[in-house]
């Protein structure tokens, strides 16, 4: 894992297989995703505070595979939308993706990932909720790479967090490997509206300066 201080009070937590950030308030921190699910040591080892709350963008096995781990260890608060929630519990099962043509070979192409144990969400949220950091993190529902996708956006600092319903790898994009791609772009388009100058995304490097132009040309581009 690599640790990389992005702002003052963030930090990107960089795995083989995606991303987790952990964000600071005071000694109280709050960890977006989680790895998949050998990260938990190696996220312990970066927590240089109390871990107030866990937030999962999403069900997928490289954002909740710690999450059961964490939250049991640290008894932080489990966030997620509540279409998720039940998938991240491990009640039903989630949607798989509908591929495009070219993501198909990329998806051959990845290597299997340790299944994620069920975990608990202790609050339900849905569009519009604010959470308690940040100066109050605004849930936006991004419905389209899974049904309860969510990013979060701190309109204090102008910093917005993606999870995969956008990706920053060679260029800004719509996120792959969704289960209704029109819903996608639309929550794409929907982001690209927001005030942000920093922009972290679920794969890919964070934008610091500037990733509201990024994130216009690429709702653009999905078109």
């Amino acid at each position: 894992m690599d640790i990389v201080e992005v702002l003052p009070r963030l930090r990107m937590l960089r795995f083989p297989v995606g991303a987790a950030y952990l964000w600071r308030d005071g000694r109280e921190l709050t960890l977006i995703d989680t790895g998949t699910a050998d990260c938990a040591a190696e996220i312990e080892e970066a927590l240089d505070g109390e871990l107030r709350r866990i937030v999962l963008t999403h069900w997928h096995e490289d954002h909740t595979g710690s999450a059961a781990a964490l939250a049991a260890r640290h008894g932080a608060e489990v966030v997620a939308h509540r279409l998720d929630a039940p998938v991240i519990r491990g009640h039903v099962a989630g949607a798989p993706a509908v591929l495009e043509e070219f993501e198909i070979p990329i998806r051959a192409a990845l290597p299997p990932l340790p299944p994620a144990a069920p975990c608990r969400v202790d609050r339900e949220v849905e569009q519009g909720e604010v959470l308690e950091f940040g100066g109050g993190a605004v849930v936006v529902g991004v419905p389209g790479h899974t049904d309860g996708s969510i990013a979060l956006h701190l309109p204090e600092t102008r910093v917005l967090f993606t999870g995969d319903a956008v990706a920053n790898v060679g260029r800004t994009m719509l996120g792959v490997f969704n289960t209704d791609r029109a819903k996608a772009v639309k929550s794409l388009h929907r982001l690209a509206d927001l005030a942000v100058e920093t922009v972290l995304f679920g794969h890919g490097d964070p934008i610091v300066h500037g990733a509201a132009f990024a994130l216009r040309r690429a709702a653009s581009a999905a078109e």
